[in-house]
C-alpha cells in the first residue's frame, strides 16, 4: 500500500509541474500563418512585390 501511494504521489507531482515551453507553435490559416513563441504572437504577411524599372540600360528591382 506504502509503494502505491508513493508511486501515486510522484505521478501527482510529476503531472502538477508544468514547464515552460521552449517550441514554437504555427498554424497556417487562408490567408497568413500565425506563430506563437516564448515571447508572444507574430502574425506574418505576405513579402511586398518588387518593383522593377529600366535605368541606363540595367534592369533595377525596388521593394
Amino acid at each position: 500500500m506504502k509503494t502505491i501511494a508513493v508511486a501515486a504521489l510522484m505521478v501527482g507531482m510529476l503531472v502538477g509541474s508544468v514547464g515552460e515551453s521552449g517550441a514554437v507553435v504555427c498554424a497556417a490559416g487562408v490567408y497568413r500563418a500565425g506563430c506563437a513563441g516564448p515571447r508572444g504572437a507574430v502574425v506574418t504577411h505576405r513579402a511586398p512585390v518588387a518593383r522593377c524599372y529600366w535605368r541606363a540600360g540595367r534592369r533595377v528591382c525596388v521593394r
